[in-house]
Formats: structure tokens, C-alpha cells, sequence
């Protein structure tokens, strides 16, 4: 897409046209499997493609830059980004009838897809209450920490004459009840 976007900058190349294969000539790195695309095969990817740089296009361009008339501006723009938006619901849909046909044809692999998001999700969730667990911890630890150096001898009552009687008598076993 970059070497699209450059030949379209310097005016050598119109928008969505690509060299055989692509963005890159012959499968890009980093794409494993990548199949090259005919010229002037046009599909989904390609035409996404072409409205993401009139968007690209129309943002940066001098007309639009040095226009005067701001509602036409604002037209342009929007009819791009709605071919764009168009594009991208097409090829949602296209993805969404893929995985319409393989839950018919194979339900048992939607199964495992599920359980697997399923796990990771369980996962997920089962670490973030091991992190508040620790938040937790880490703040009762210190709030008995504050607690501890607010009791203070000096919050204590002063001992007074009878302090070490009501102590010892705490001690004691209660007396025996006598018959009357």
C-alpha cells in the first residue's frame, strides 16, 4: 500500500491500480501464502483499498487545502469516507457469510472457537482478580498499618488507683451462685 500511496503522490500512478501482485510486486514479505492479484481484478480488498487513499487523498490534497468554499469541502470528504465505510460493510458482510457457511458445514469448529475464546476469556478475568487480590491485600496491610500507629500508648486511659484491681479481677473465675 505504500508504494501505491507514493505513486499516487507523485501523480505517476491513478488511485487503486497495482502492479501484478500487488503492493510489493510478488507476495509481500511478511505475508506467508500471500496470492498474487491480477491486474485489474478488483475486489473488495482493492476497492477498500482505493477508498482508504481518496480518503487519504482528500485530506492532504491542495484543492481541498486551498479551497474557499468549506461546504463543498466538507462534501468531498464525506462522500469518501462514505465509500470507505461502504466498502468495509461489504466486506464485513463477506466475512460474516464465511463463518455463516463454516458453523453449517463444520459446527463442531465454531464449538472449539468458542471454548477457546471462552478459556482466554476465563483467563483474562480470573488475572485481573488476582491483581485486585493483591491491590487488596497491599491496602488492608497498610490500613492495619495506620490503624497500629494510631493506637498509641498515649490513647490509652491513664492507669488510675483502681486499674489493677478491674485487671485482676478480669482474671477470676465468676463466683458460685448460693442457694437461697
Amino acid at each position: 500500500m505504500a508504494s501505491s500511496m507514493s505513486g499516487m503522490f507523485s501523480g505517476q500512478q491513478p488511485t487503486g491500480a497495482h502492479p501484478v501482485g500487488g503492493p510489493g510486486g510478488q507476495g509481500q514479505p511478511g505475508f506467508p501464502g500471500a496470492v498474487p492479484r491480477a491486474q485489474g481484478g478488483n475486489t473488495l480488498v482493492d476497492e477498500l483499498e482505493a477508498s482508504f487513499e481518496a480518503c487519504f487523498a482528500s485530506l492532504v490534497s491542495q484543492d481541498y487545502v486551498n479551497g474557499t468554499d468549506q461546504e463543498e469541502i466538507r462534501t468531498g470528504v464525506d462522500q469518501c469516507i462514505q465509500k470507505f465505510l461502504d466498502v468495509a460493510r461489504q466486506i464485513e458482510c463477506f466475512f460474516l457469510q464465511k463463518r455463516f457457511q463454516l458453523s453449517v458445514q463444520k459446527p463442531e469448529q465454531v464449538v472449539k472457537e468458542d471454548i477457546s475464546e471462552l478459556r482466554n476469556e476465563l483467563q483474562r478475568k480470573e488475572m485481573l482478580v488476582q491483581k485486585h487480590l493483591s491491590k487488596l491485600h497491599h491496602w488492608q496491610q497498610v490500613l492495619e498499618e495506620v490503624s497500629l500507629q494510631h493506637r498509641k500508648p498515649s490513647d490509652l486511659p491513664p492507669p488510675g488507683p483502681l486499674t489493677f484491681l478491674e485487671q485482676a479481677s478480669a482474671n477470676l473465675p465468676p463466683a458460685p451462685l448460693k442457694p437461697n
